[in-house]
């Protein structure tokens, strides 16, 4: 498996940036890579490992489901609806307090494409296209961050 990790520092507590990854459904807030984002359960169920959530991510619809919940820690979520080369695609969410009010967060990509050479240089590939898009995440995440909880908007200019 490939891993690509990418990180961030956030200006908030992990407690604070745990509420934003947690809030599953509503990455499209302030992610400006996803046009829309759903769960698929019902209301009344708890967030944590199993729950799934539909993206929207331009004409690409992709399916995350959650493998690992630990709160103000680590998230982690399977992808799927990558094109069909790509065996397996996870990332993983890791948030690292830093002083007394800040978080380092690092978000790591997985990429399984096969073990032959061209299919580990394939992964290599898939795993940079989802570092890109990993570094808009990050970056969102840091503005959302910055943000009080309440705030409804957001900014999603390129």
């Amino acid at each position: 498996m490939h891993e690509i990790v990418r990180s961030r520092a956030v200006a908030a507590p992990p407690a604070a940036v745990w509420s934003r990854l947690a809030d599953f459904g509503a990455i499209d807030r302030w992610a400006a890579n996803v046009d829309h984002s759903c769960l698929l359960r019902e209301p009344d169920e708890p967030p944590g490992i199993g729950t799934v959530r539909r993206v929207q991510v331009g004409r690409t619809t992709l399916l995350e489901r959650v493998v690992t919940w630990q709160p103000d820690q680590e998230l982690a979520y399977d992808i799927d609806g990558l094109p069909p080369v790509v065996r397996c695609a996870r990332n993983v969410w890791r948030l690292h307090p830093q002083g007394a009010h800040g978080t380092l967060v690092e978000l790591a990509s997985q990429v399984d494409c096969g073990s032959n050479p061209a299919q580990r240089l394939l992964a290599r590939g898939v795993g940079l296209a989802l570092a890109r898009a990993s570094d808009r995440l990050l970056d969102g995440l840091v503005r959302a961050c910055s943000q009080p909880t309440s705030a409804a908007t957001e900014d999603r200019s390129p």
